[in-house]
């Protein structure tokens, strides 16, 4: 164990020590980075009266862990009452049907190291809070009799399908796909959930991983608490589902806590990057800004002729962030991308009056704050919602794995702040360059259509800012939650 014994304190052990939130930190970024801010939210909120424990579960193949490393050493360095445990990796399984049970397998061989830290702590514990599919990792704070709390990344329509689940298919009964229902499934607060929009592995009935999701949902109700990234105002109709309990039954759920949005957006800083330079000139929400994940996200040279045709027809403005295939084969992370090689003959030249193709990692918080991004086209993993959120800009989907799907349909149907395109699932998430064009236009030009878009994001942006202002709903929400942290403090049994 990098780093197993408790901080020291002052009176250690006595009651004049500090209460600890502990924090099981997965490896990913954008799992990693949203569960330290909230105890940095914490902490901020606390006066110096409580501290933080993070326990970093080691990365399976190595990804984002230099990333990760970097991010810890700032944090060590920043006079922050956090300390940071590195866990003894452990042996991954290698016969999962998808990434929910992945994790929820993988974190559960934790279970005696976390254990093991939280019982040796010399103060009074607040809680344990584990990630989205960690769910296993309860185990620990239960044999402690310490509180728990999960924290979603995602949306409170995620928090929403989870607690449903298992009362779904009970519902639904064996043998049948849900595909093969008709007019949607029933998630309260939400319109009929289309199968195929439904989370990857939540899909197929017939898969383990689809077990797990149901095995996650259960334990949501076992904790004291389900923090949300998202806030009040962006889905109050399933937040009032789950508070009412429509979701699990009649049975009410632990408290929510919406306290988003938690991403770190620090004030517009000047870089100096030939994207925003490029930005400078061109007009105001002009540009259709595509972007994919850290990463960049990466295609076939068929999809990207395909993008680059679409854009080309549509006639406006675009920033294209277009990343290379990983190497070495296997890899996970996109490369540089050779733009001669992927791009379709002549598409700069016909576009370089307009258009910027990236082909390396961009800026991506800085380029959705400039004023000359009219659109987003993004993959629709949370963290890139809550920014597009945060900066108001209308979003098009083009989801491609894991909730990204769901989250589309919540964007369009639900929030009202997308355009909705047709993403071929069973193509691996093909879109031809006709949907693109048509769906591009549909968003950036003065129809009304788009003018309905644009204001929603706008009253979006506007709603997520008072959020976090002083007597906003979310920081109401973290002043409920800190509250019942410090009540709640416990000495862990040995």
């Amino acid at each position: 164990m990098g780093s197993s014994t408790p901080p020291s304190q002052s009176g250690s052990g006595t009651p004049a020590a500090k209460p600890t939130v502990v924090l099981v930190a997965l490896w990913g970024v954008s799992h990693f980075a949203p569960m330290v801010e909230v105890g940095k939210r914490l902490l901020a909120l606390s006066g110096r009266s409580l501290t933080v424990n993070v326990l970093v579960v080691p990365s399976p193949t190595g990804k984002w862990e230099a990333e990760i490393f970097e991010r810890i050493r700032r944090d060590e360095a920043s006079g922050l009452n956090i300390r940071f445990h590195h866990l003894r990796a452990a042996e991954p399984p290698t016969d999962h049907t998808g990434i929910e049970e992945f994790v929820s397998r993988y974190v559960q061989l934790y279970v005696p190291q976390v254990k093991a830290i939280v019982s040796g702590l010399t103060c009074p514990v607040a809680a344990v809070v584990v990630d989205i599919f960690c769910t296993t990792l309860l185990d620990a704070p239960q044999e402690l009799g310490v509180p728990a709390y999960v924290f979603l990344i995602s949306s409170a329509a995620m928090a929403a399908v989870l607690l449903r689940s298992p009362s779904l298919d009970e519902e639904v009964g064996p043998g049948v796909e849900f595909e093969e229902l008709e007019g949607g499934l029933d998630v309260p607060g939400l319109p009929p959930v289309p199968a195929s929009c439904l989370p990857t592995g939540l899909d197929n009935r017939k898969i383990s991983t689809y077990e797990w999701f149901l095995y996650n949902g259960r334990r949501y109700m076992e904790t004291n608490g389900i923090m949300v990234n998202a806030i009040a105002e962006l889905e109050p109709s399933v937040l009032a589902a789950i508070t009412g309990g429509r979701c699990t039954r009649g049975v009410r759920p632990p408290t929510v806590y919406t306290i988003g949005p938690v991403v770190a957006i620090a004030p517009r800083i000047k870089l100096v990057n030939e994207c925003l330079r490029w930005l400078d000139s061109q007009p105001t929400a002009s540009v259709l800004f595509l972007c994919f994940g850290g990463g960049g996200g990466y295609f076939s040279t068929h999809q990207v002729h395909e993008i680059a045709r679409g854009l080309e027809r549509s006639g406006h403005r675009f920033l294209w962030v277009l990343r290379g295939q990983p190497e070495p084969p296997g890899s996970k992370l996109p490369t540089d991308a050779n733009l001669a090689e992927l791009l379709p003959a002549g598409f700069l030249e016909k576009t370089k009056e307009r258009g910027l193709v990236w082909p390396t990692r961009a800026p991506q918080k800085e380029i959705l704050a400039h004023a000359a991004v009219g659109g987003f086209v993004t993959h629709c993993g949370w963290s890139s919602i809550v920014e597009s959120l945060w900066f108001g800009v209308p979003t098009l989907p083009w989801p491609h794995a894991a909730e990204q799907h769901f989250n589309a349909f919540t964007l369009v149907a639900d929030m009202g702040v997308a355009e909705e395109m047709k993403v071929d699932k069973k193509r691996n998430n093909f879109v031809e360059a006709a949907e693109l064009e048509r769906a591009v236009k549909a968003l950036m030009d003065d129809g009304e259509t788009a003018r309905k878009i644009r204001n929603k994001s706008m009253d979006m942006k506007a709603a997520c800012r008072k959020a976090v202002e002083h007597g906003g709903s979310s920081v109401v929400c973290l002043e409920r939650l800190y509250d019942a942290l410090i009540q709640g403090a416990v000495d862990p049994k040995e």
